[in-house]
C-alpha cells in the first residue's frame, strides 16, 4: 500500500513513463477498457491505494511515443497494442497492483534493438538513467523493491547495475508473438520461481 501523498507525488513527477499494474475490467473483448485510466483515479476510486505494491517493480525497457497522460504507459488501448495481454497475465496474481516503469527515461524507440545499440554507443546515457531511475525507486519509498523486467533487454540492464542489490527477475516482453493465454501461462511459470520473493 502507498500513501495518497506518495502517490500523487509519484504520478506528478514520473507519471509520463510510470504508472500501476491495475486495469479497468474488461468487457467482451481482451482490449476493452485497457486504456480506462478512472480507476487509477483516487478520487474516483479511493481504493485503489489498498491495492498497490510499491514492493514490486514492473520495469520496461523504454516508452516506444510519448505519453501524454499521467500514469498510461502499459495501459495503451491503440489496436496495434499489446499491454491488455499484461493485465490478462496479471489479474489476480501477486503482480497486481505493483509499481510499472520504464529503465530508459525520455527516449523514444519502438526498436529494442536500436535502444540497446544507442547504449552502448553512449555509456554515459545509460548511467544517467540509472541514477534517475535510483531517485524513482528513492521517491516510491519501498526499501528493497523487487525488480522484474519486461523481457531480455531491461533484465540485462538491470542485472549489470542493480546484481547484487536488489532481487531481480525476468518475465518474457508482451509485445512477443503469442496468444494471450499462453502469455499468462508463461508470466505464471516465473511466479513459481519468485513465489518466495513476494510472499
Amino acid at each position: 500500500m502507498i500513501d495518497r501523498s506518495r502517490y500523487n507525488h509519484i504520478r506528478g513527477k514520473h507519471g509520463h513513463y510510470a504508472s500501476w499494474a491495475v486495469w479497468a475490467e474488461g468487457a467482451h473483448k481482451p482490449k476493452d477498457r485497457i486504456g480506462d485510466l478512472s480507476v487509477l483515479d483516487v478520487d474516483r476510486n479511493p481504493g485503489i491505494l489498498r491495492q498497490l505494491k510499491p514492493g514490486i517493480v514492473l520495469v520496461g525497457l523504454n516508452i516506444s511515443r510519448e505519453i501524454m497522460t499521467p500514469l498510461a504507459n502499459f495501459h495503451d488501448a491503440r489496436p496495434q497494442a499489446m499491454d491488455f495481454k499484461i493485465r490478462h497475465a496479471l489479474k489476480n496474481t501477486p503482480l497486481w497492483g505493483a509499481y510499472m516503469t520504464d529503465v530508459i527515461k525520455g527516449y523514444e524507440q519502438k526498436v529494442s534493438g536500436k535502444m540497446m545499440a544507442y547504449l552502448r554507443a553512449n555509456p554515459q546515457f545509460e548511467r544517467d538513467n540509472i541514477r534517475k531511475f535510483r531517485r524513482e525507486l528513492a521517491d516510491l519509498g519501498a526499501g528493497s523493491p523487487i525488480l522484474v523486467a519486461f523481457g531480455g533487454d531491461a533484465h540485462r540492464i538491470l542485472s549489470r547495475n542493480f546484481a547484487g542489490e536488489y532481487e531481480i527477475f525476468r518475465l518474457p516482453h508482451y509485445s512477443n508473438y503469442c496468444a494471450m493465454e499462453k502469455y499468462r501461462e508463461q508470466v505464471a511459470c516465473v511466479l513459481k520461481r519468485m513465489n518466495k520473493a513476494i510472499s
